[in-house]
């Protein structure tokens, strides 16, 4: 191999593209959709009040089976995760205008989601170590008009969740769970995804399980469940035929997923835990191998929790490489090996906040009528979350099926490379 780096025209460690993400779908997922394309029965939903209600065989198999995996009452399947949050948002019965304590540092439609029922977003800041939300952080966000916390499990590591529980009943508030990236995670005996009211998994096509899209619910709370069900299924015209008139949020929507998607999670699932022992392998063997490297800390997994890798989250110390993280990430990437900086801007950074308007021009729902929310987004307003996106966290996705050790191996060659040429590197900082 070059020593030279293939940043300044040498050979680079790995010159051909990865494989294809894959979650292992074959003859199971075949037979599970095959029996649904000879049904002809591709949707078991109605929007009515009828025993069509709830769906078709295979969402009601597939919403046993995760009841069953995570040992809850309730399981709510809908047509993707921003889906399932906001019919978890709904179901806490928030008010427009009040507020739920979430994390800036995920995917939008974690905050989306509250703005979906015309609430306020409130974001707290990041531990340092895990990159979930800050339990001191959310506990000095909680204000008279606070509603519920929505954690996210990020990158497959859990929140501190024992710890957010406390806080949320402390001050009698829900305690929502994101828990797209890490399903089977697990913190002090407790799956990520049950600490909370409600837990959120995803089966979006680059997820660790998928159906194309999809998401569930999962909750032990009937009345919650009932709320979700009505709420994905044209709930305004069904609660009152039900005798439900009182729910609150009750406009519903199609949320539904159709029996195809729910046939080919039946296959998936039971292939998730495979999948992520995969993961755990190669985030182990990658982790054992990055010590040896000063400038780059590998993730941190908390007392007690265990982590499933859904990405592999380092951070890059810039002072002792003596190069700016985007450099060293340039350099890495001309070495043919996947890694991105910084993860996602801070959601509260994206325009929707900063211009404080999500609905019309008025300001909706930050401005409602002579009421505005005192909620602040500026610049600054999570230290450790915007010091982690501009200079630290550098991500890669290598640790999952198909990859390899070999590909761990590259990726460990190709940071040593670069180690070995940081002088060359300095004098182009």
């Amino acid at each position: 191999m070059s020593q030279k780096l293939a940043l300044l025209g040498g050979e680079p460690v790995r010159r051909e593209p990865y494989p294809v993400h894959s979650t292992m779908i074959g003859e199971e997922e075949e037979r599970e959709v095959l029996e649904v394309l000879r049904s002809q029965h591709l949707s078991g939903f109605s929007g009515t009040f009828t025993d069509r209600f709830l769906g078709g065989e295979k969402v009601q198999a597939i919403e046993r089976a995760f009841a069953d995996l995570f040992g809850v009452r309730h399981a709510v399947s809908v047509n993707s995760a921003t889906s399932a949050l906001h019919c978890a948002v709904a179901a806490t019965g928030v008010e427009p205008g009040e507020e739920i304590i979430t994390s800036p540092y995920t995917m939008s439609a974690t905050a989306s989601s509250i703005l979906m029922e015309n609430a306020i977003p409130v974001f707290a800041d990041v531990e340092d170590e895990t990159f979930c939300i800050d339990p001191a952080s959310v506990e000095a966000c909680i204000t008279p008009r606070t509603r519920a916390i929505l954690t996210v499990n990020i990158f497959g590591h859990p929140s501190a969740l024992h710890e957010l529980r406390a806080i949320a009943d402390k001050h009698g508030l829900m305690l929502l769970e994101d828990n797209a990236q890490a399903p089977l995670a697990a913190c002090r005996g407790r799956m990520a995804g049950t600490v909370g009211e409600i837990g959120i998994q995803s089966l979006n096509y680059h997820k660790v399980i998928q159906t194309g899209e999809g998401g569930i619910a999962l909750t032990d709370d009937p009345e919650m469940a009932l709320h979700m069900q009505l709420k994905r299924n044209h709930g305004e015209v069904v609660a009152g035929p039900m005798g439900r008139e009182d729910l609150p949020n009750m406009v519903g929507f199609n949320y539904r997923l159709t029996e195809v998607c729910a046939a080919i999670g039946l296959g998936q699932m039971k292939k998730l835990r495979r999948l992520t022992d995969i993961r755990a392998r190669l985030a182990a063997r990658l982790t054992q191998q990055l010590r040896e490297f000063d400038f780059l800390t590998p993730p941190a997994v908390a007392e007690g929790c265990t982590h499933v890798y859904y990405l592999y989250t380092m951070k890059f110390d810039e002072a002792k490489a003596g190069i700016p993280r985007g450099l060293f990430a340039r350099a890495l990437r001309a070495e043919g090996v996947n890694v991105l900086e910084g993860y996602l801007r801070p959601i509260y950074m994206e325009p929707i906040y900063q211009k404080r308007s999500a609905y019309g021009t008025r300001g909706f729902p930050f401005r409602q009528g002579s009421w505005e929310s005192p909620v602040s987004y500026r610049e600054g307003a999570c230290p450790t979350v915007e010091r982690l996106w501009k200079r630290e966290a550098l991500v890669t996705n290598i640790c999952r099926h198909p990859n390899t050790e070999r590909e761990v191996e590259e990726f460990v060659q190709a940071v040593d490379k670069v180690r070995r040429n940081l002088d060359e590197l300095r004098g182009m900082a």
